[in-house]
């Protein structure tokens, strides 16, 4: 009798975890993706050739943003919509025609604009 009343407890404990588990998946599943634009402005004298994002702690940059032949040439801005974001923020990086690096942070749900010029501090491996 002892056996059979613990064997019960244990498939009610089992069904009620199984079922708080789906109830979780359930809800992280209905989360919408949080997405943002980023207008990115060159007002720098260098071209930028890649546009890249990234996780804010973490160097795992996505694919170039702005295709296979596209740069933002100084003077021009590119409109980067829908970006889609798993987390509060992202990071943007920015690569200019001499390899060197620019980044941002951008809040996601806000559209922002990032604003490059000559003065935009670089990061070219120094």
């Amino acid at each position: 009798m002892k056996e059979s009343l613990g064997k019960r407890t244990m498939s009610r404990i089992l069904i009620i975890c199984v079922a708080l588990f789906a109830l979780a998946a359930l809800s992280v599943a209905r989360t919408p993706a949080t997405t943002t634009s980023v207008n990115i402005v060159n007002n720098s004298s260098r071209a930028i050739r890649n546009v890249y994002l990234s996780h804010v702690n973490v160097d795992d940059w996505g694919d170039n943003q702005l295709g296979e032949n596209s740069t933002i040439a100084p003077g021009q801005s590119v409109n980067l919509a829908n970006v889609a974001c798993d987390q509060g923020q992202v990071k943007v990086i920015g690569e200019d025609q001499d390899g060197c690096f620019v980044s941002t942070v951008t809040t996601c749900g806000n559209s922002a604009t990032w604003t490059l010029t000559d003065d935009t501090a670089r990061d070219c491996g120094n």
